[in-house]
């Protein structure tokens, strides 16, 4: 038969509940490395969109692209 003192099933619950924060911990980390990732791209895609509207004198994109840039900046908080 498999039985463990108290004192073994303590030991083990404990390692569970480190594991479990661990694993939240980097859950949590990959999740804010992915959003970043994102982030970095839509404002690499919207800043050459800029760049264009500026290159071609398309003042009213301009305004309209700017103005997303901006929703962006502090919708991720830069």
């Amino acid at each position: 038969m498999n039985d463990k003192s108290y004192s073994e099933l303590m030991k083990s619950g404990a390692m569970k509940r480190t594991r479990m924060k661990e694993n939240f911990v980097q859950d949590l980390y990959i999740d804010m490395l992915l959003s970043e990732i994102q982030l970095n791209v839509e404002k690499e895609k919207l800043l050459r969109k800029i760049d264009m509207a500026i290159d071609t004198r398309d003042k009213k994109t301009f305004q309209v692209l700017s103005i997303e840039l901006k929703k962006i900046n502090k919708r991720f908080g830069t």
